[in-house]
């Protein structure tokens, strides 16, 4: 992958679902989508709104994730968006308390037409366009070609999510059906998302995959000089430093904020008339002490930071960096109360009509490469669903030479599209 030039971000994040129950008809589906629905008068401090509700499961994944003992001391990085779009797809086809359990933990609107106009909405804003960069967002639908799947759970997916049917052949061609699901997902994120649907994921049993992609490709607006960039030591703990690529700059201006135990920097992407996009870095003041920056992880406290934010000049100090990250998450939903749909108890009838369908496997990959230019990052989710410091003057200094959480979120909406902290550049 090339990690140079232009700054590219993009998502990839994919539902597999199949079923106990064998003996199937032809599926009915839909090659066309309606007019996109605007998202109405939603405001992102709404908690019933989609934004908010994305935001919420972006908090609690991410802590779920940083109190894991297997995450202690590592990096993370994953998207939040992504998940919340797939899932989303596969709640419009849940009932009972499996539709209970999906939408608690990812804090989706319980109203339909408010949820499903909020995420029309926020992918209508995503797809808007800019002639500074790229942005675009995509739905789709891969189903057994036999099996009879309800035609409103297909025409809710293709109305509201943008999410055409195509019918595959899983019971006879498992691995032929993966290979064509996974080009679909090379070519939404320009071959940056390869192999998502791994070997044996899909098979005779599976039914349906539900695939969802995002694509940003962008450059800082103010971009740091590669002839800046030197070695300097990172701090990865109290005993232990790292040598890292850290970029310099000097006279631009950044909305730049701080309190006693936290320096948060935003550093917006570039421009024209579409919407804006930026990353927010919180970083721990004085020392590799994550808890600062990771307490601030609400939607509240994140509020009043953005709100106390103030355009100035700051001399920056930022390393380059590219972290990959790899999660198998049923477990970590499960814990987070999303644990029906991964049992035989499932109830995702408003698919088929059945209750033969369950989550057999959630995968998330994400890839994120920050330099000079700016931003490059891809991720990836496929769920399967089958059988049963201190300054020398008045100018700011933000020196991220220690451990520090950064969001990368949709402005106009506070849709956070990434989320992830950097404990140790180096590893990738």
């Amino acid at each position: 992958m090339n990690r140079k030039g232009i700054s590219i971000l993009l998502l990839a994040s994919l539902v597999a679902l199949g079923c106990i129950a064998a003996g199937c008809t032809d599926m009915p589906g839909a090659t066309s989508a309606d007019p996109v629905p605007s998202a109405g008068e939603e405001t992102a401090d709404d908690p019933g709104n989609v934004t908010a509700g994305n935001n919420r499961f972006a908090f609690d994944l991410y802590h779920q994730l940083a109190d894991d003992p297997e995450s202690a001391g590592q990096n993370l990085f994953f998207s939040p968006y992504s998940i919340s779009s797939a899932l989303a797809i596969t709640y419009e086809g849940a009932r009972g308390t499996t539709a209970d359990e999906i939408r608690s933990v990812l804090h989706l609107p319980a109203n339909d037409t408010l949820r499903r106009e909020g995420f029309a909405g926020i992918d209508a804003s995503l797809n808007r366009g800019d002639a500074n960069y790229t942005l675009r967002t995509a739905n789709a639908l891969w189903a057994e070609e036999t099996y009879p799947f309800l035609p409103d759970y297909i025409e809710t997916a293709r109305r509201w999510y943008s999410a055409n049917a195509t019918n595959l052949d899983f019971k006879s061609s498992p691995e032929a059906s993966r290979a064509t699901i996974n080009r679909w997902v090379e070519g939404q994120t320009e071959d940056k998302i390869r192999d998502l649907l791994p070997p044996g994921s899909i098979d005779s049993l599976t039914r349906l995959v539900i695939t969802n992609a995002i694509y940003f490709k962008g450059t800082w607006v103010d971009q740091f000089d590669a002839n800046e960039t030197r070695e300097e030591e990172f701090l990865v703990s109290p005993n232990e430093t790292v040598l890292v690529p850290m970029m310099h700059r000097e006279d631009a201006v950044y909305g730049y904020t701080e309190t006693d135990t936290l320096q948060v920097l935003e550093m917006p992407y570039a421009h024209k008339s579409g919407t804006e996009l930026s990353m927010l870095v919180l970083l721990p003041a004085g020392d590799n002490n994550l808890t600062a920056a990771e307490k601030v992880l609400d939607a509240e406290t994140l509020a009043d930071l953005r709100e106390s934010l103030v355009r100035e000049r700051v001399r920056v100090s930022f390393p380059k960096f590219t972290l990959e990250t790899e999660y198998s998450l049923p477990g970590t939903l499960a814990a987070m109360g999303m644990s029906t749909v991964f049992t035989g108890a499932a109830d995702l009838s408003g698919m088929d009509g059945t209750r033969n369908l369950f989550i057999t496997g959630v995968f998330h990959k994400a890839f994120v490469d920050v330099n000079e230019e700016g931003t490059e990052a891809a991720a990836a989710t496929g769920t399967v669903i089958g059988v049963t410091s201190a300054r020398p003057d008045t100018t700011p200094v933000f020196k991220a030479d220690h451990p520090f959480v950064f969001l990368i979120t949709e402005n106009d909406t506070g849709t956070i599209l990434f989320v992830g902290r950097v404990t140790n550049p180096e590893n990738s």
